[in-house]
């Protein structure tokens, strides 16, 4: 296993608004930066990786580091600011790696570049040779189809791998293809085997594993990425209908979504039968007293009330009816015919306490009553004789 330290140096020049390479030159380098990371901090756990800027003043963003979150972070708010340098990028990126921990480790600088370079040649040659002094690999990915780039970058690479030398290589990734996928099939992942020897670590395959090496361990993931899947997609189902019955419920009217009770059921129909089939109440109904709140001696004395009120009921109906036009006499008449009859006088007063029915006075009273009738009876007798 190769341990290695490595420099990654990010083109971040005006050039990569451009989106010839989808979404953008900047989004599609900054994947592709993320899959170097993986590739090399998964070949060996003890490789480390560093970030580096190279337009208008060169910055580092992220000193040598197996944390690949930091490189991340990082790297997404990186935005297009000014012109590329890439010779000052070079010596920066050289200058960290002679300062790492590892001193077993090699050394390597990628560079991405998709602007136009505004460099001597010689420089670059000079440069190079520096490097391979030094014993610094370098690996660069160059887009944008810039014809000048590509004269520049191939005699850097040649120049620094010499005669007999592959360590550097030169990947170029023409307009219309997809700058990730040309990544991972290019020795810079692959290493010069084809085999991952550089530290492909699977990152270029679906879950970072190798089915061809591992199959059983690609086939598990790939089911439990499956299920994953649909226990997300149900998830999702059941908030759209539960979002569904939700607006559903607030557009209907206001009406209990829970099933009525019994008790409920039989109170809504009992007012139901109430609105539609109004009964004459008696007014001492019209409050009805609460019965199970209510004492013995009070519901016996509810009681004869409630008996009292039906018995005069029918009375003041009586009283109220009206009278009608064919009575043979009067109500009036009846009554005094009634009282002025000797005989009912007489046992009256016999009946009532601390009254002397032979009273002198008394006497009097129904003497003149007899008087009174019989000469009335005299007189009818004497209307009947004479309309004969």
């Amino acid at each position: 296993m190769v341990l290695e330290s490595t420099m990654i140096c990010l083109d971040n020049s005006d050039y990569q608004r451009n989106g010839d390479y989808l979404p953008t030159r900047l989004n599609a380098q900054k994947e592709g930066i993320h899959l170097v990371c993986n590739t090399k901090l998964r070949s060996n756990p003890e490789n480390n990786v560093g970030l580096l800027t190279m337009a208008n003043t060169v910055e580092v963003l992220v000193t040598l580091t197996g944390d690949v979150g930091r490189i991340m972070s990082k790297m997404h708010l990186v935005q297009p600011n000014g012109n590329i340098n890439l010779v000052t990028g070079i010596r920066i990126a050289h200058l960290v790696l002679k300062h790492r921990q590892g001193k077993n480790h090699k050394m390597r600088i990628v560079l991405f570049i998709g602007s136009p370079l505004e460099v001597d040649k010689v420089e670059v040659e000079k440069l190079a040779k520096r490097l391979k002094k030094e014993k610094v690999n370098v690996d660069i990915i160059s887009y944008g189809d810039h014809q000048k780039n590509n004269d520049v970058l191939t005699a850097f690479i040649n120049t620094l791998n010499g005669k007999e030398g592959t360590g550097s290589h030169l990947v170029s990734v023409p307009r219309g293809s997809q700058l990730q996928e040309a990544l991972v099939s290019s020795p810079i992942i692959q290493g010069e085997d084809g085999l991952g020897g550089a530290g492909i670590g699977g990152a270029g395959f679906e879950f970072g594993v190798d089915p061809n090496e591992d199959p059983e361990l690609a086939l598990a993931l790939r089911v439990s990425m499956e299920e994953q899947r649909q226990r997300q997609e149900e998830e999702q189902r059941r908030a759209q209908a539960a979002s569904a019955q939700e607006t559903a419920d607030t557009s209907a009217p206001v009406i209990s979504s829970a099933a009525p009770t019994s008790d409920e059921a039989m109170l809504e129909r009992a007012l139901a039968l109430s609105t539609e089939t109004p009964v004459k109440r008696h007014r001492s109904d019209e409050v009805m007293p609460d019965f199970a709140n209510m004492t013995e001696e009070e519901q016996i004395a509810f009681a004869m009330q409630m008996s009292m009120q039906d018995a005069q009921e029918p009375i003041t109906q009586q009283a109220k009816r009206p009278k009608k036009d064919d009575t043979p006499m009067d109500v009036d008449e009846d009554y005094n015919e009634v009282i002025t009859d000797p005989e009912f006088l007489q046992s009256v007063l016999e009946n009532l306490p601390g009254v002397d029915p032979q009273s002198e006075t008394i006497r009097g009273v129904v003497d003149s009553l007899n008087k009174d009738k019989k000469s009335d009876k005299d007189k009818d007798g004497k209307g009947g004789s004479g309309s004969k």
